[in-house]
């Protein structure tokens, strides 16, 4: 319930997620969901119920790959990545295989029988201790939703792309699919009734930079549309109706906030050095070409990790050398004369093409990845080698591979290299004969 701090004051006390401090008025989400009943279905229909669940999954993995799409674009890879347990939820074959066996022996509808089976998985997810697993229901049933929606011809429940005016989302909970619509132009921040900090919304509550709190309870059956509040994201309080005191206070906090940003800009570009004297290089961690000027803005002194991941997960078919060459050269020409220091494919463990024939392991973080990956895959090491040879032209390039386990694996990667350099002579393509390999 909320508190009755100050006259017409609410507070509702949540968990802070997300930093920051949002005034504006609030827009309360939530229609209420499709009620889900059984209907019976004659045996000679139940063929086309199964068809039916097959296109509605066709159709939501395809969603759920232009989210993460866009997400991955505008965030960055590693935020793509929370729906590649969406993905999964997809291929779960004993999920799918018990929504099958429910409507052939019920002879029930197909959105009854995915909704029931799968609504059963979350609830076991949510009984669990382990809060990181126990968050990992909500990512069960955004794609229920998703997969319901689709079975009954639904759009999704609000649409947050195209906002008129700036508020703060009020909301019992905000999936991940949501939180990916979120427009910064238009979203001051938001408050939802449940969540926590290892939620895959919270963390990309703090990818996008936006106030954000959960765990508020019952807000969104309190609030209304079109009231003011103050939302404080540094300590996961939302207050409705604040007085002139409570904005004053929060004023002050802003601008100690907006004070101290400045002095740090005013730093900004110079170079990082201890108070003994001693010069500390600050290199930043970057995954696409685009991420250039954010590395200027931030006044780092280059790039000591290109994660060259994101060219080639979330996507259905390998990307060529060119495309690889243009990346990695975008990003080198972008940043010269500042080092720019390219990871060689570190697939493996917790991400895959989705194309690829993976083996089964007892434990793929230490198995059959990265460096061991690409030594196996030489076609697709070849492309990206030669890629980053040619990038290496503008002079600033230098070369990482990852999980370095032997000698043997070194002197096997640097033969390669070599053979690579010895092609583009042939074809009398530039690189850089001085090519640095780092470890």
């Amino acid at each position: 319930m909320a508190e009755p701090e100050r006259t017409g004051e609410r507070i509702f006390r949540g968990i802070a997620v997300s930093p920051g401090i949002a005034r504006g008025r609030i827009l309360v989400l939530g229609r209420p969901k499709p009620t889900i009943h059984e209907r019976q279905v004659p045996e000679s229909e139940l063929g086309l119920e199964v068809n039916r669940l097959e296109s509605a999954l066709v159709k939501t993995r395809q969603q759920i790959i232009e989210v993460q799409r866009k997400v991955s674009e505008g965030m960055g890879a590693d935020e793509g990545s929370i729906f590649d347990a969406h993905l999964l939820v997809l291929e779960d074959r004993a999920l799918l295989d018990e929504v099958m066996r429910l409507t052939r022996e019920r002879r029930c509808n197909a959105e009854f029988a995915f909704y029931t089976v799968a609504e059963r998985y979350a609830a076991s997810l949510a009984k669990i201790e382990d809060e990181y697993l126990r968050e990992r229901a909500n990512d069960m049933r955004d794609v229920t939703a998703r997969v319901l929606n689709n079975l009954l011809g639904l759009e999704e429940e609000f649409d947050l792309r195209h906002l008129r005016e700036p508020c703060i989302i009020i909301s019992h909970d905000l999936t991940p699919s949501n939180t990916a619509q979120l427009d910064k132009r238009n979203v001051l921040g938001f408050a939802t009734d449940v969540g926590s900090r290892t939620s895959h919304t919270a963390i990309m509550a703090r990818s996008l930079r936006i106030p954000a709190a959960v765990g508020l309870k019952d807000a969104s059956a309190q609030l209304q549309s079109g009231e003011y509040a103050l939302l404080d994201g540094f300590n996961g309080v939302l207050v409705i109706n604040p007085t002139d005191q409570r904005l004053f206070e929060y004023g002050q906090l802003l601008r100690k906030q907006v004070t101290l940003e400045e002095k740090l800009r005013d730093i900004l570009l110079k170079p990082a050095v201890t108070i003994d004297g001693h010069r500390v290089v600050l290199s930043a961690n970057i995954e696409q070409p685009s991420d250039a000027e954010q590395v200027k803005a931030s006044g780092a002194d280059g790039v000591g990790l290109f994660r060259t991941e994101c060219l080639f997960i979330q996507r259905d078919t390998l990307p060529a050398e060119e495309q690889q060459f243009q990346a990695y050269r975008e990003a080198a020409a972008a940043l010269k004369p500042m080092p720019v220091v390219i990871r060689t494919l570190d697939l493996g463990g917790d991400k895959f093409m989705a194309h690829l024939p993976v083996p089964t392991e007892m434990n793929p973080f230490l198995g059959w990845r990265a460096i061991r990956f690409c030594l196996q895959q030489t076609d697709i090491f070849r492309d990206q080698l030669r890629a980053i040879l040619r990038a290496s032209a503008e002079g600033n390039v230098k070369m990482m591979y990852p999980m370095i386990s032997g000698l043997d694996e070194l002197k096997q990667a640097n033969e390669l290299v070599e053979r690579y350099k010895e092609e583009l002579r042939s074809e009398h393509i530039p690189f850089d004969e001085n090519l640095r390999s780092v470890l």
